[in-house]
């Protein structure tokens, strides 16, 4: 792999310990994938954060590095943490968990990696443009970034991102290269997609399909919404590890394909059946103590759907919304807070379902309207599931 002068001195140590052995590791992996080069990415989102996911391990790791005065090179921020950082204990969350997530959340930020906490930073302002080379982590937001943004990046893991963050490089390969963006499979979706829940069905269902590869994806009538896309992105990624997708005249890139090309790609239909299968195969019981929506986090859309769905009930359940702490403060102003909370539902920043220990607060299932989440609230957090559109929840919820 060629290296500049100045990445030369990094790897050798001459910028500090920290910085080479994070240059080591980036190099390591240029090399693995044969990159011929490194290159300079706009901004870096680093997962690893929740102190659930990474444990004491993880803690020592950021820790050490913020010892050795590892500093960020470029824009950076962080994914969602296992605690809300204001409200952690009014949410009942064990203190030894929180004094330890609060570490590495202190660790992250004297490297200077912002704590926005979230896994869309696309919907607070971060928003790459087409072609602009980024390395971010979170699985979800790599699949958005690439797909609907026209961004370049591949699926960092969350050593790799932060390795990025700090050296202010990202090896030049996979997702990074034009050649390595077309697409390898045609979907023809044959069901009505009417709300979020079967966007993320037909993501699930895709990737669980093909496990790796690009899908160009057609037949989709009526509105696509953003969120519509966001529950796409999530669902793809938990189910394989593909990193983009096309959908034919909604995502920047789809309309570069030649239409010839597509007619030589392996085809595969998605059907009704498919989203049902799905369906099943998530949810295990019928009964259900908990709503959690937010996973991707909720956009400024999403929460004033559900205040306005809200307005003059009364939930009969545990309802909790996830989103950024960007987004709450936004919903505030707004009212939409206000509205949630005289209903009963709470709305926490910072954290999501997934990262969070609510296995510690008595809950034992959940209903939720995400494939991402009903997957890691069963595998991760050993809790029973279900899954209903974001209405349903609602009317679930207060019945």
């Amino acid at each position: 792999m060629f290296l500049t002068k100045e990445e030369e001195k990094i790897y050798e140590g001459e910028y500090g310990e920290a910085k080479a052995s994070m240059m080591r590791l980036l190099v390591a992996i240029g090399e693995v994938y044969g990159a011929s080069k490194l290159i300079k990415p706009t901004n870096a989102h680093v997962s690893g954060v929740s102190y659930k996911t990474i444990g004491d391990v993880g803690l020592e790791f950021i820790e050490g590095l913020a010892k050795k005065n590892a500093k960020a090179s470029i824009q950076s921020q962080l994914n969602p943490a296992g605690i809300d950082l204001k409200n952690w204990s009014k949410l009942n969350i064990p203190k030894d968990f929180a004094k330890k997530q609060i570490r590495i959340i202190s660790a992250y930020e004297k490297i200077g990696i912002k704590a926005l906490c979230t896994c869309t930073p696309y919907l607070i302002g971060i928003s790459p443009r087409i072609s602009e080379h980024i390395a971010w982590a979170e699985s979800s937001a790599v699949v958005f970034a690439n797909s609907v943004l026209g961004a370049r990046t591949n699926r960092e893991a969350a050593t790799t991102a932060l390795a990025s963050a700090i050296v202010g490089r990202t090896p030049f390969y996979g997702l990074h290269l034009e050649e390595q963006r077309h697409p390898t499979h045609l979907i023809d979706v044959k069901v009505d997609l009417l709300n979020e829940l079967d966007f993320s069905l037909l993501g699930y269902s895709i990737g669980k399909d093909l496990r790796t590869g690009i899908p160009f994806i057609r037949g989709i009538k009526g509105e696509i919404k953003n969120d519509y896309l966001k529950a796409l992105s999530a669902s793809i990624a938990v189910s394989s590890s593909i990193a983009m997708f096309h959908i034919d005249g909604i995502t920047p890139e789809s309309n570069m394909e030649e239409k010839d090309n597509l007619k030589n790609l392996e085809k595969i239909s998605i059907t009704n059946y498919e989203l049902k299968k799905v369906n099943e195969e998530l949810s295990f019981t019928n009964e259900f103590d908990t709503v959690c929506i937010g996973c991707p986090h909720c956009s400024i859309n999403e929460i004033k759907y559900i205040a306005e769905m809200s307005m003059g009930k009364k939930f009969q359940k545990r309802f909790f919304i996830y989103t950024s702490r960007k987004v709450l403060e936004l919903a505030k102003k707004i009212g939409y807070v206000s509205l949630i909370e005289s209903a009963g539902g709470k709305i926490i920043s910072d954290t999501c379902m997934v990262v969070s220990p609510l296995e510690s607060l008595g809950i034992k299932s959940v209903l939720t309207n995400s494939c991402k989440a009903a997957y890691y609230l069963s595998s991760l957090c050993k809790l029973k599931v279900k899954l209903a559109n974001l209405s349903e929840c609602i009317r679930y919820a207060v019945q």
